[in-house]
């Protein structure tokens, strides 16, 4: 019996199955469709990886099966190659991202070929191709006419070292996940899109979305829908206040100290009441260059520094507290201002514990031998006698091993304003939100810790943004006719030390005439980050050949949903979130 050789054998009959187009799709037909997509792959590395292979055969067999079942499988490849990950491997081994580019694709291209992977090669794509990334910059042309990109001010994760801006994700303790160094945060205007508009529908839709829970779960976490109420602290001797948000508005009178972020601009406005403003000023310098994810993880020490002389003044009860900057609050999510609660927040519990802050009850759970009669004559007793052995384990229950962040039965809720005694948390909640409405003290609020997509990067290699920017005009969108914008080729791809894109050295690039009044301007010198190209590559699958459209409608209905995704699960809050707003507008 003859040994297997897989070098005669394979390369026969994938040979055969190409020229039999064994694998082509049928645009329309009357056939069951099938469409199985896999999370196409950045040719940043010299080739492919297991992972690779173990995702994409998993896909290939589920593909072969349907086809053997007379299904018309869609089972598509192509080359997400713009963006970081590939500019990352063209610096590191000193070759210009497009050389870069094609090298790796050639490579990846015939390694999968020789797996005999049953791709419809006749759709490739590729996101640095102009003809695909001409419908990229037509899509941000559409997000622009909606009023859904803008351009502004904002922080950035910046390395002096590689001298780019990092995304959260790319900063671990503080430091470059690429080299190491000591983050800075840097304020550069950036082209941002409105996704925090479609907060409510991207949650809403995942009733819609035929993922997985646990997908479903860290969307719903990542975008952090919170209801509850904004309210105004006064301080102490000034006409300043300061607005918290607060998911619990019912444990008010709990409230024995206030934390704001170290970007707080009240700071600089109570400066001159402040006793240790330069201790403040110390604190705020080194929580400045931390990132997000490290500010607010959960394990991580809590660090603060009290605002002396600064104190807040309790709206429900006038009792003042201690203000306190930290750097677990963000200036980012809410108002960058909280009050807190210790009895009921485990941050606001470690964090009082470490400094020696009161801790007050204020919410009781409900036990099943306890009803609301009873705690009504617990209240009585407890506020003549000053005693209670019920109420007295509870509280130091709280008081010595932990928060109690759960609902429960208001207690010690009461001024000569207001009382939400004996009240459960619901009614407690809508009982507070009236009266500091009806008193001009705060109002209920709706807030997400979803923040608008920082969209802009200032690097090489990524889709030009097609925009000018006309002293006269503002910003003006490139006509749809010209596009695409193409991206020049340059001989210095590397950032540039003062942070702005290698593009903008290039005088036959950048200097253009404003479209609307003909004046002299400026071409936008920003890329895109390569979750742009990647997030519509699976429309452009069905009608990659189409130069009048991004993608025919008929096609479309026909093809879409996709049957079947095959991806990693870092990207459920990136790519996944990222193309259900990206198709939505």
């Amino acid at each position: 019996m003859n040994s297997y050789n897989p070098k005669e054998i394979e390369p026969k009959w994938q040979k055969k199955w190409e020229e039999e187009d064994f694998n082509k799709a049928e645009d329309l037909t009357d056939k069951e469709k099938a469409y199985f997509l896999i999370e196409f792959p950045y040719p940043s590395g010299a080739g492919l990886h297991v992972g690779h292979v173990r995702s994409y055969v998993a896909l290939d067999i589920m593909a072969r099966k349907a086809r053997m079942e007379g299904k018309n499988v869609l089972y598509p490849i192509g080359w997400d190659a713009f963006g970081l990950p590939t500019e990352n491997y063209a610096i590191k081994n000193k070759i210009h991202p497009i050389i870069a580019t094609e090298k790796n694709i050639n490579t990846f291209r015939g390694q999968l070929k020789s797996l005999g992977l049953s791709f419809d090669w006749s759709r490739e794509v590729n996101t640095t191709d102009p003809k695909y990334y001409k419908w990229t910059q037509w899509i941000f042309l559409k997000l622009w006419e909606r009023g859904l990109a803008y351009k502004q001010k904002t922080t950035i994760n910046w390395c002096p070292s590689c001298r780019i801006g990092l995304a959260n994700e790319e900063v671990i303790d503080s430091k470059c996940e690429r080299c190491g160094t000591l983050t800075e945060k840097k304020e550069k205007e950036q082209w941002m899109l409105k996704i925090t508009e479609y907060a409510d529908r991207l949650l809403k839709d995942l009733d819609t979305v035929d993922y997985s829970e646990r997908i479903k779960t860290q969307q719903v976490n990542w975008i952090g829908k919170s209801e509850g109420a904004e309210i105004n602290f006064n301080i102490a001797d000034s006409n300043l206040s300061i607005r918290v948000f607060t998911t619990r508005p019912d444990t008010i009178f709990g409230a024995t100290f206030m934390v704001i972020s170290p970007e707080h601009p009240v700071i600089e406005n109570l400066a001159g009441k402040i006793e240790n403003f330069d201790e403040v000023s110390d604190y705020i310098f080194k929580a400045k260059n931390k990132s997000d994810m490290d500010r607010t993880q959960l394990n991580k020490d809590k660090s603060g520094v009290e605002l002396k002389e600064v104190l807040a003044i309790n709206p429900a009860n006038k009792e003042e507290i201690p203000v306190f900057v930290a750097d677990y609050v963000l200036m980012s999510y809410g108002t960058g201002a909280i009050m807190s609660v210790p009895a009921h927040d485990e941050r606001d519990y470690e964090f009082a514990k470490k400094y020696n802050l009161p801790i007050k009850p204020v919410v009781l759970p409900v036990v099943d031998s306890f009803d609301l009669d009873e705690l009504k004559i617990s209240q009585d007793k407890y506020k003549k006698d000053g005693k209670d052995p019920f109420l007295e384990m509870q509280f130091d229950e709280i008081k010595n091993r932990q928060a109690y962040i759960g609902e429960g039965i208001n207690w010690n809720s009461y001024s000569e304003k207001i009382s939400l005694d004996g009240l459960e948390t619901k009614k407690a909640k809508e009982k507070i939100i009236k009266w500091l409405e009806d008193n001009k003290k705060g109002e209920k609020s709706i807030k997400y810790k979803l923040r608008d997509w920082v969209f802009s990067r200032q690097h090489y290699w990524g889709e030009p943004i097609p925009m000018i920017n006309c002293p006269k005009c503002g910003f003006v969108p490139v006509p749809e006719s010209e596009l695409p914008v193409t991206l020049p080729e340059v001989e210095h791809y590397e950032p540039r030390d003062d942070g702005e894109s290698p593009l903008k050295t290039i005088d036959s690039f950048v200097n253009v005439k404003c479209p609307k009044c003909g004046g002299e301007a400026e071409r936008e010198t920003d890329t895109m980050p390569n979750w742009a190209g990647s997030s519509w590559y699976f429309l452009r699958y069905i009608d990659p050949h189409n130069d009048l459209a991004l993608v025919d409608k008929e096609k479309a209905k026909y093809f879409m949903p996709i049957d079947l995704y095959n991806g990693g699960m870092e990207h459920t809050t990136l790519h996944l979130l990222y193309s259900r707003f990206w198709n939505k507008f």
